[in-house]
């Protein structure tokens, strides 16, 4: 079983990648889901719209506590499926290097590692460099490819400062900067087949945890799409807390539609099938307003009058 390690921080647009590598190459492979909370949207987005076979590890990190459920979860699949590929989706605070070592520990002939990849999403490069250093230069340093994603709208200077910066961390790494849907075909193949030499994966130096909080919420909806932009607006102004990345689905008059959150910034998309039969979202961040979060949406769900607080109603006013 050869397996793909796709990393990359919160955002970088993993499940997306995954989504492609499986028509680009024309393989069924197993993808091994960790997110956070309860309510795992990658696996949903990724059963709706692929017909791969997907495992779920939820409410805890593989690269640190859960790293013996991880390599149990590996050692099973390999075993009692014995698939040719494994792709691997770690929780985007996961550090690349403590996954290899893990992997390293039960490798043998049947189970080898590829070169693991990991995206980078160049609009909040410098962000995520300065609040998560440890955890962002742990998955620069540790990726034998770096994909850069969302970047299409950027000018030549800020390519080659990011280029720059990348190679300032692993001068060794195979670093994509143009858009990679535009790859050829050898490339998507030489995903699934390039090994990493094992004498590249480093002992991990440390299991420090990222401490983040998440709320799982289900069976809502708004009245308009309206109602979902304002309620975004919200989240990414910090009324909620320091949100850093919320996704998921709901039903908006009469419509599904997806949401993605990263940083300071949103974005709003239909979806090509009901990806479930109910609303499911995820917010992750510190300091989370847990009780304003829940409240204001399910006022906006159930058209009743907002929380008695001034920045919210201000804010949330359709």
């Amino acid at each position: 079983m050869k397996i793909l390690i796709v990393a990359g921080f919160l955002g970088a647009g993993k499940t997306t990648f995954i989504k492609m590598l499986a028509e680009k190459t024309n393989h069924s492979f197993v993808v091994l889901e960790n997110d956070y909370g309860q309510e795992n949207i990658d696996t949903a987005l990724l059963r709706s719209a692929t017909t791969l076979n997907i495992y779920e590890l939820t409410e805890g990190c593989v690269c640190c506590t859960m790293k013996q459920d991880f390599a149990t979860a590996v050692l099973t699949i390999a075993n009692a499926l014995d698939p040719e590929f494994l792709v691997v989706e770690p929780t985007g605070v996961a550090k690349l290097s403590n996954i290899l070592a893990n992997i390293k520990k039960i490798q043998y002939e049947r189970i080898v590692l590829l070169k693991p990849i990991t995206l980078l999403d160049g609009n909040t490069f410098d962000e995520c460099l300065q609040n998560y250093s440890e955890i962002y230069t742990d998955q620069l340093a540790a990726a034998a490819r770096i994909v850069v994603t969302k970047m299409e709208q950027a000018d030549s200077r800020d390519r080659q400062r990011l280029a720059q910066e990348i190679r300032s961390r692993n001068i060794n790494t195979e670093l994509i900067l143009s858009p990679y849907a535009s790859q050829p075909k050898a490339w998507w193949s030489s995903l699934l087949a390039d090994f990493l030499d094992p004498t590249q994966v480093c002992q991990a130096e440390s299991t420090d945890i990222m401490e983040l909080e998440s709320v799982a919420l289900t069976e809502i909806s708004l009245a308009s799409p309206t109602h979902l932009i304002a309620f975004l607006e919200a989240v990414v102004f910090g009324v909620f807390g320091r949100i850093v990345r919320a996704k998921g689905f709901l039903p908006c008059g009469g419509a599904v539609l997806r949401f993605d959150v990263v940083s300071r910034t949103y974005a709003i998309t239909g979806m090509d099938s009901e990806p479930a039969a109910r609303a499911s979202c995820v917010f992750i961040g510190t300091n989370l307003r847990r009780h304003w979060l829940q409240e204001v949406l399910q006022c906006l769900s159930d058209n009743r009058s907002l929380p008695d607080c001034e920045q919210v109603t201000e804010l949330l006013r359709p």
